[in-house]
């Protein structure tokens, strides 16, 4: 997909599950372009560090061992810390003070890992939301919804979408007939942009009743940045999701989806009944993927002859996403370098 903004986006951006990182193991990652590497240490914090050691090159996410809060080089044993300093050498009574690998900060919440991107490699401007405690009169106790991870999270890889894309749908009540096959089209009841955030309320109306200001089911929703929105529902519903997107490179994104469940009355577990899972999977996990569909071969358009209903939303949100783009496209900056 091309657009004439860049992919190396800033803001916090979902990188997996908690779950994928257990203790003492590394995982080799890649976005933004950079090989990286994630990893858990002894005492239970998530590290996300440039992935090839300086010594020679080796990926650490492949092989690599960690060994108290470093990791280890599978090539030489080169040790590097989470603040990204070499802390040992094998054989050596010296660490290699001058070489540093970059490091990307983390925030694990609710089962999901984030890390934050800046282009420059800037420390975080924002803090990443707490996914639970977001709109908090309805529900935010952690213990009242299933866990997310594995039942209720679904991931697609290297997807020709950039992240705004996915973000506006958001604005975009009209395809939800067309897409995903509606009786009701959504109505957009409020909208609003906030420094780093774009909170939006969507209603569903009833068509039960003969009052069309009544709505059987509302979503209230924040985007945290570009890289992703989270959602609570209200009414027929009261489950909450988030929608993320990752750039893994000048290309394509990897997008992640999680759903919490309220928990059955009288349920303690965090594992949820086969028949709860049976119909999440059947009427939630499912259409987020249908718009991918769309996605996937979709032409951006820079002035698009928007419908007066979606108009004022959708290019509020477009001002708003213009923040976030610190550096210019990579077509655009090859041109300036060729000058």
């Amino acid at each position: 997909m091309k657009v004439p903004f860049t992919w190396k986006v800033t803001g916090w951006f979902m990188v997996g599950w908690s779950a994928e990182f257990p203790i003492g193991q590394t995982r080799p990652l890649k976005y933004f372009g950079e090989d990286l590497v994630g990893y858990r240490d002894e005492a239970g914090e998530v590290h996300i560090l440039t992935g090839h050691c300086k010594h020679l090159g080796a990926h650490l996410g492949h092989g690599g061992k960690v060994v108290g809060d470093c990791v280890e080089c599978p090539f030489h044993g080169w040790r590097w810390g989470p603040d990204g300093r070499n802390k040992n050498i094998p054989g050596e009574d010296r660490v290699n003070r001058g070489l540093r690998l970059q490091v990307y900060p983390v925030n694990e919440q609710n089962g999901c890992v984030f890390m934050w991107h800046h282009p420059e490699g800037k420390p975080p401007q924002w803090e990443m939301p707490d996914i639970l405690t977001m709109f908090p009169d309805l529900g935010s106790d952690p213990d009242a919804y299933y866990r997310p991870y594995p039942e209720f999270s679904s991931k697609t890889e290297r997807e020709p979408v950039h992240p705004q894309v996915v973000l506006e749908n958001g604005p975009d009540s009209l395809h939800f007939e067309y897409v995903h096959g509606a009786t009701v089209t959504p109505q957009m009841l409020d909208y609003s942009a906030v420094d780093h955030t774009w909170n939006f309320l969507t209603g569903w109306p009833d068509a039960r009743s003969d009052d069309p200001n009544k709505m059987a089911l509302k979503i209230h929703a924040q985007m945290f940045g570009l890289g992703g929105s989270i959602s609570a529902f209200e009414g027929s519903s009261k489950h909450r999701l988030i929608f993320a997107t990752t750039p893994v490179d000048d290309e394509c994104s990897d997008l992640f989806y999680s759903i919490w469940w309220p928990k059955n009355p009288g349920d303690d577990g965090d594992v949820p009944p086969p028949e709860v899972r049976a119909r999440v999977e059947k009427q939630f996990l499912v259409t987020v993927w249908e718009d991918l569909d769309i996605w996937r071969y979709q032409k951006y358009v820079e002035k698009p002859p928007l419908s007066p209903k979606d108009a004022k939303p959708y290019l509020s949100l477009r001002q708003w996403a213009a923040q976030f783009y610190d550096v210019p496209p990579a077509d655009a900056a090859a041109v300036s370098s060729a000058r």
